[in-house]
């Protein structure tokens, strides 16, 4: 297979778009997490600088794992998305034989396509749960299923749903992030769909889905033959701007890998994957929509395009941290999470997030708008693809090489 890190820096996807939802208006947003999860206070600040952290295996024989969820039903229990089209269980630290979800025969897996993103239905309706994948025509899916609800440990295949169907026509940038918000709303990060550079500009129209993040309302189904099933919040910010997609939450951004919500604030954190000069790490704070992160006008915090003093506009967004290609072996961000769990007090505060390639883990201030020099707090031989929390806060990351499952600690806690 070609390395997933490899391809994270070119590539372009085409789109043609789905049918336009209706507008539903919004319930007013919430920042309470999902049933089973705990809290660190709202106003928790990192003090001084932050720990180092100790990366540990926890089981092997997971095939290119490239995401981590967990049930609000269930919150004891692990769910590894494989990239080759299977869901995981892992329980009490040991991985379940079974897959909970196998739909290989329906993904194209490799490189950078294949089942990329999991996120679970927080109401816990029906143990329904989405899935975002590259298909075996090579378009992008979201799509839902629900569980078995004679046995929690397997999803009900015949109970298949698609909600967003992307023509794709090459095998790179395809995003596939996928989480809940505070306010039980779905966000779909979709990569730009350009070769280099974005030649198609799509982080700079609104007229398509790529290189954003959208946000629908799927806990409202249209009921019958009605294509999409969801709906757009009324709150949505271009939702009134004529010749725009309604589903636009956040706009130019290049291939963002993994998105996580801060439990404690509602802010949404985002790794958006360079050209291959800057990776860079943004930040949408609670209920900020509308934001532009300036790809393909500006990669990280540096012009990218020949548009000479004027690529800094006010209009544009830039990362909280970055770093470069300068950096030893670096290559790709893996998107991390706010740690906001009770095991590690000294971390709670620290966005922790990773680079494919390294194996480094840096760790920034989540308070702060810009973090010059991100503070380096393990090295590792790893290729982490995912970051991401347990019920409790715990955080946890994938290695896709070596198929492991790893837990994150603080080192000598």
């Amino acid at each position: 297979m070609v390395p997933l890190a490899a391809l994270l820096l070119i590539g372009c996807v085409d789109s043609a778009d789905p049918p336009r939802p209706s507008v539903l208006p919004s319930a007013p947003a919430t920042t309470a997490p999902s049933e089973g999860a705990s809290v660190a206070p709202t106003g928790a600040r990192p003090s001084g600088a932050p720990p180092e952290l100790s990366i540990e295996p926890v089981l092997d024989g997971l095939r290119d794992p490239v995401d981590i969820a967990w049930r609000p039903d269930d919150p004891a229990t692990l769910f590894v998305l494989e990239q080759v089209g299977r869901v995981r269980i892992v329980r009490d630290d040991r991985l379940v034989e079974r897959p909970f979800l196998d739909i290989s025969d329906l993904v194209r897996a490799g490189g950078e396509s294949g089942l990329l993103g999991l996120a679970f239905l927080p109401s816990g309706e029906a143990g329904r749960f989405f899935v975002y994948y590259t298909n075996d025509a090579g378009r992008q899916i979201v799509a839902s299923y629900d569980t078995d609800p004679n046995d929690p440990d397997v999803a009900a295949p015949g109970t298949a749903t698609i909600w967003l169907d992307m023509a794709d026509r090459f095998g790179n940038h395809n995003g596939g992030a996928l989480v809940f918000g505070p306010d039980g709303n779905l966000y779909i990060g979709t990569g730009d769909g350009g070769g280099a550079g974005d030649p198609l500009d799509s982080g700079r129209h609104l007229d398509t889905l790529l290189a954003k993040v959208l946000r629908i309302d799927v806990d409202h189904d249209v009921p019958g033959d009605i294509d999409p099933h969801y709906v757009v919040p009324a709150d949505n910010p271009f939702v009134d701007r004529n010749g725009a997609r309604p589903e636009i939450w956040l706009t130019g951004l290049r291939n963002p890998w993994r998105i996580r919500f801060d439990r404690a604030n509602g802010d949404l954190w985002i790794a958006d994957v360079g050209q291959g000069d800057r990776e860079e790490i943004d930040v949408a704070r609670a209920g900020q929509g509308g934001l532009d992160y300036g790809w393909n006008v500006m990669e990280g915090s540096t012009c990218f395009r020949s548009v000479g003093l004027d690529c800094v506009t006010p209009e544009l967004t830039l990362p909280v941290a970055e770093y470069d290609h300068s950096v030893s072996g670096v290559c790709s961000v893996t998107g991390g999470t706010v740690y906001r769990g009770a095991a590690s007090p000294n971390l709670v505060g620290w966005y922790v997030f990773a680079d494919y390639c390294s194996g480094t883990f840096w760790a920034i201030d989540a308070a702060l708008d810009r973090t010059e020099e991100p503070a380096v707090v393990a090295e590792t031989e790893f290729l982490i693809s995912a970051i991401a929390e347990d019920a409790a806060g715990e955080l946890y990351a994938t290695d896709h090489a070596g198929g492991q499952l790893l837990r994150i600690g603080v080192a000598g806690g």
